[in-house]
């Protein structure tokens, strides 16, 4: 069937007298009694519904009577009959209206609709001669006149800044976008679900925070008029998470968002949705088995299978166990097995080469993890759990007990990203705060303004070994639907303003 309308204007006409043709309608439509932007719809079933419920052998007399809403989306016109497409959030169905079925003001009244109105329409069920389910309407009802049309011949949005900026339109032309998050909201719910049956409590924490903490990263700042006092939109819910493990709950989870005023790329956007989540008596390890367990039941949960592709088409194996790495292995494959043994200018060099963006003023672990980051953590395609990292870059996890120059935590790299974090947490007040003064100098930060004293204390009134993880959930479903860019998974992304 044509997508065509041939009551809509010419692609040549401007969308101003397109606006404008349309506000006369309802105009029109007023004058005559009717109701352009109606009101409540009663017994709406979604068009997938139809499709289950309908019965091929029954006779057309003998069918049951459905009433569905939606946007239409095709019109075709042919004499005494019209056909036309109904969308909903379900899929799409045709529906038939015929002259004597309904009465002639109505038919009347429905040749004039455009492309883009929403409609309720009340019918049976038949099959047509291409065997076409379709809806023979008795009675046909405008919901709501739309002003604006539809982007042109309902083939949905090319320009790709339009479809961030003009989300509503994207969901309406474009049926994998809007799969892409009717299945984020699966995800998140069966995350849920699995700590939940984990024995994992579900708690809110603050968004506004006088000292952020939890992370090394640049907050959005504000002022709080009633305190009257300076407040940072929170970066991470680390440490109010691990003030209730303080205060007796065992295991916690916050899923929500955090904010940083840092860049805009495919992989971060500054308002991002995170899972943290902690649990007492844990530790590295037992982070890894939950992670592992959790990803692989989500990847059967929403796709039936434990093999994702990525934009390029490789397939990544989600099914247990996955590797787990040392980071100072990692670092000896790609730069030799001597490369701890080598003095700071060979080290340098070696960088250099690379074509790496280092300079002699860095120590040699600022240059170690500048390999890492630019040229091992890209390669890492298939799950693996990069571990032992250096201490300085975890300043809230447990020393290695057999080396602690390392700190007992994990990195999860996938498709070249990190999707989580875990850790050994810090239990220890006394180290904790020594880490934290190192952090603040290293930063240049002022003591009492990178110090979280209230957390400090909760930790000298004894916070058990805890395992903890952190996921960030818009990589994970970039992931499991194998989006290419972080805006591709969020409905409204940060954008400049026009």
């Amino acid at each position: 069937m044509s997508e065509e309308n041939t009551n809509a204007p010419a692609p040549e006409v401007k969308q101003e007298d397109i606006f404008t043709q349309r506000l006369n309608k309802v105009h029109e439509i007023e004058a005559a009694g009717g109701l352009p932007f109606g009101r409540r719809f009663d017994n709406v079933i979604k068009t997938a519904e139809v499709r289950a419920q309908y019965q091929p052998d029954l006779a057309p007399e003998n069918q049951p009577e459905f009433t569905i809403a939606g946007r239409m989306t095709a019109f075709r016109a042919m004499g005494k009959s019209i056909f036309a497409d109904v969308k909903d959030s379900s899929g799409r169905m045709q529906i038939y209206v015929q002259r004597g079925t309904v009465s002639d003001d109505e038919f009347a009244a429905f040749k004039k609709l455009d492309l883009g109105d929403i409609i309720g329409v009340t019918g049976v069920p038949f099959t047509t001669r291409t065997g076409e389910l379709t809806i023979k309407a008795h009675k046909v009802t405008l919901l709501t006149k739309s002003l604006r049309p539809l982007p042109e011949k309902f083939h949905g949005l090319t320009d790709i800044e339009q479809r961030y900026r003009q989300r509503y339109l994207d969901l309406i032309t474009n049926d994998e976008s809007r799969a892409i998050f009717v299945t984020r909201s699966r995800i998140v719910s069966e995350i849920r679900k699995f700590l939940e049956s984990k024995g994992f409590m579900e708690v809110e924490t603050p968004m506004l925070q006088a000292i952020p903490g939890g992370a090394s990263a640049n907050p959005f700042k504000s002022y709080y008029e009633a305190l009257s006092c300076p407040v940072y939109m929170r970066i991470a819910t680390e440490l109010y998470l691990k003030r209730l493990i303080v205060g007796g709950f065992e295991r916690v989870f916050e899923l929500n968002r955090n904010f940083r005023n840092e860049g805009i790329d495919r992989r971060h956007n500054p308002e991002f949705t995170a899972l943290e989540l902690y649990q007492a008596y844990g530790d590295c390890n037992s982070m890894m088995d939950i992670m592992e367990e959790m990803v692989t039941t989500l990847a059967m949960k929403i796709n039936g299978t434990t093999q994702v592709k990525n934009a390029e088409g490789t397939v990544i194996e989600l099914k247990r166990p996955w590797r787990r790495a040392p980071y100072r292995e990692l670092i000896k494959e790609k730069m030799g097995a001597d490369w701890y043994d080598l003095s700071h200018d060979d080290k340098f060099a070696k960088a250099k080469a690379l074509g790496l963006d280092v300079t002699p003023q860095m120590n040699d672990l600022e240059i170690t993890h500048e390999i890492y980051e630019k040229e091992i953590e890209h390669t890492l395609i298939q799950p693996t759990f990069v571990t032992r990292l250096p201490a300085y870059l975890v300043p809230l996890a447990k020393k290695c007990e057999d080396d602690p120059t390392l700190v007992d935590v994990y990195e999860l790299e996938i498709n070249g990203q990190e999707i989580s974090p875990g850790y050994s947490e810090l239990n220890d007040p006394i180290e904790q705060r020594k880490r934290f003064v190192e952090q603040a100098e290293r930063e240049g930060k002022k003591l009492e303004e990178a110090i979280d004293e209230d957390f400090l204390t909760a930790l000298e009134h004894g916070m058990p070994p805890t395992g903890g993880l952190g996921i960030g959930i818009d990589r994970l479903v970039m992931l499991l639907t194998g989006a290419e860019s972080i805006r591709d998974v969020l409905l409204f992304p940060q954008m400049r303003p026009k």
